[in-house]
């Protein structure tokens, strides 16, 4: 059957979270509230949330926002490595940057992160089915974030590395059929007043 309807993707990265990432700071629970009010007028169909405390809690204080959207907490809209390059994948002067980074991954992130990386893509991605478009949310962290921006951009795999995204920012890709994907926004944070922005990144970063 050909997809006839629209499928609009909001991914969210989860607030700020503690040091030890057992839950939200009182910082990460006002961003997701304040996200929550900028989805109202949003007509969700689903808010999909990964399994760990964070993204749990944001999602949990997002829906509190919205009337009637169901929470669905999902392995796939986890914290995962979604591909690990080799060195010839990568540039050569960052190679090194990269490799570092990803060296502190554990095996079981490098065998099934790939795995689940393929799943969402094949949960939240791609034209919909039926004659209403489709509005759902992923409440999730950076690197599908970064992997699913990658993908709609056609760029190589490797490519999520290097997409930084904030905590409790906003990011809308569009799946139109029989055109390419289509991201609308990313990064942003016009919902959240200055000092609640940039959070998630190092301070020299910070705009």
């Amino acid at each position: 059957m050909t997809a006839t309807a629209t499928r609009y993707l909001y991914l969210a990265r989860h607030g700020e979270a503690s040091p030890d990432e057992s839950e939200l700071t009182e910082d990460g629970r006002r961003q997701a509230v304040l996200l929550g009010r900028r989805l109202r007028d949003v007509p969700l169909a689903a808010v999909h949330h990964g399994p760990l405390p964070r993204a749990e809690q944001t999602a949990r204080l997002i829906a509190d926002q919205l009337t009637d959207v169901p929470l669905h907490r999902s392995d796939v809209a986890g914290d995962y490595v979604p591909h690990m390059p080799e060195r010839d994948e990568l540039p050569p002067e960052s190679a090194d940057l990269f490799l570092r980074f990803l060296a502190g991954a554990s095996a079981e992130e490098r065998e099934n992160g790939p795995g689940l990386a393929r799943r969402a893509l094949d949960l939240f991605t791609g034209p919909m089915d039926g004659e209403e478009d489709r509005h759902e949310l992923v409440v999730t962290h950076n690197f599908l974030v970064a992997w699913l921006v990658r993908e709609a951009m056609y760029a190589p795999k490797w490519r999520w590395l290097g997409l930084n995204h904030s905590n409790a920012a906003l990011t809308v890709i569009r799946y139109t059929p029989d055109r390419p994907a289509s991201v609308l926004f990313s990064n942003d944070m016009q919902h959240l007043p200055a000092e609640l922005r940039w959070t998630g990144f190092p301070p020299e970063l910070h705009i």
